[in-house]
Parts: C-alpha cells; sequence; structure tokens
C-alpha cells in the first residue's frame, strides 16, 4: 500500500472535459467507469444531463474535495445505481463478450496501467489501476473501448456505436478510499444480484488483502 501515490491537491492537476469533467495526475490511482451505450435508457440520461448542468453552472471548477464529493454522490452514484438496475442489452453478461473486456484489461497490465481490481458486469466495467505517466488516460479508455468494441461487433454480427462516449472517473485520494472502492468493486456482483458466471471480477494480490 505505501508503493502507491494518491491524489496529492497540491501537486499538477491535468483538467480536460468532454461531457464529463476529468482530473489527471501523473502515476496516480484512478477509479474508473465505462458503459455500454445503451446501458441508461434516454429518458433517465436527459434528466441527469439537464440536472447536471443545472448544478454545474452553479459549482465553477477547480472543486474543493467537499464539491468533488457531492459531484459524485449526486452524479456518479446516480448512474451506478442505474447501471445495476440491468438496463440495456447487458452483452457482457455473456462469457465469451465479456472475455473480450478482461483480455483488454489484462494485456497491457505493467505496461500502460498496473492493475489493482476491476470488474466485467452486463452493461458496465469498474476499474481501479495505477496510470503510467506516459499514457494519458483518454488513451487508456481509447484503446480499451477500440479493442472490444470491434471484437464484440464482429462477434454479435452488429455495427454501431457500442460503448457510452464518455466515462466517469475518479483520483483515489487515500488509503481508506482506495480500500472502499476495492470492496465496491468486489462487492458490485453481489448488489446487482449476479450469480457466478454473468460476471468477471480480478483482484491483484493487494486488493485481495483488503477486508
Amino acid at each position: 500500500m505505501d508503493e502507491l501515490r494518491f491524489f496529492n491537491p497540491y501537486a499538477e492537476i491535468r483538467f480536460t472535459a468532454n461531457r464529463l469533467p476529468h482530473w489527471q495526475q501523473e502515476g496516480a490511482v484512478y477509479f474508473v467507469t465505462f458503459r455500454l451505450a445503451d446501458a441508461v435508457p434516454h429518458n433517465l440520461r436527459t434528466r441527469w444531463e439537464s440536472e447536471r448542468e443545472a448544478w454545474l453552472r452553479v459549482h465553477r471548477q477547480p472543486w474543493s474535495a467537499e464539491v468533488e464529493r457531492e459531484y459524485h454522490k449526486r452524479f456518479s452514484g446516480a448512474i451506478e445505481r442505474w447501471l445495476d438496475a440491468g438496463h440495456g442489452s447487458c452483452v457482457l453478461q455473456r462469457q465469451d463478450c465479456a472475455g473480450f473486456v478482461a483480455e483488454a484489461l489484462s494485456h497491457f497490465d505493467g505496461e500502460r496501467v498496473a492493475q489493482l481490481a476491476w470488474v466485467v458486469m452486463p452493461n458496465h466495467v469498474h476499474a481501479v489501476f495505477v496510470q503510467n505517466a506516459a499514457w494519458p488516460l483518454e488513451r487508456i479508455l481509447l484503446s480499451w473501448k477500440g479493442f472490444t468494441a470491434r471484437k464484440i461487433n464482429v462477434l454479435l454480427g452488429s455495427t454501431g456505436t457500442f460503448w457510452q462516449r464518455d466515462y466517469f472517473d475518479r483520483l483515489v485520494r487515500d488509503e481508506k478510499h482506495f480500500r472502499n472502492c476495492v470492496r465496491y468493486i468486489r462487492r458490485n456482483p453481489e448488489k446487482a444480484h449476479l450469480k457466478p458466471g454473468e460476471y468477471i471480477l480480478y483482484e491483484s494480490d493487494m486488493a485481495k488483502q483488503i477486508e
């Protein structure tokens, strides 16, 4: 645990934004969620985007730790609840489809990232990992999503958008936050009432030590 580098509010932060805000810090630990394009129904997503836009007009960045927690509680938390409800095609419930995602997450482990824990759920993926400073977060996600979309679309004989364009990410702030992230990933299948074979869970030796 001493080897991990958690968020440092006094160090340089790289801020990027697509449809969602992203904070990056070289070599940091991240908790990332990305989901299938159909994982959240249109009416829920539209309402979420409207409420989030109104909230952002009042809460200008950069955010304090307290404001960032409020953001994730209000907006990331809502998405996570909808994901666990099992909306959409949930094609990652198929082990052959989920296997391509597991392959992508594992392929550059130790090079582009150091994987600590991840879970492939029926319609989304959670991962906790250490970023290689040479690989910006957006390139890592683009690599994972591009590879898996091509493979799974061929397998299913489908075309079109497979993943939601953006993703959710959090800089892990400290050891307590890290432990909570690992526990969340471990318990997510049970929380979503999944059976063995309907998800793929990976934990590093470090993650397995967390009770």
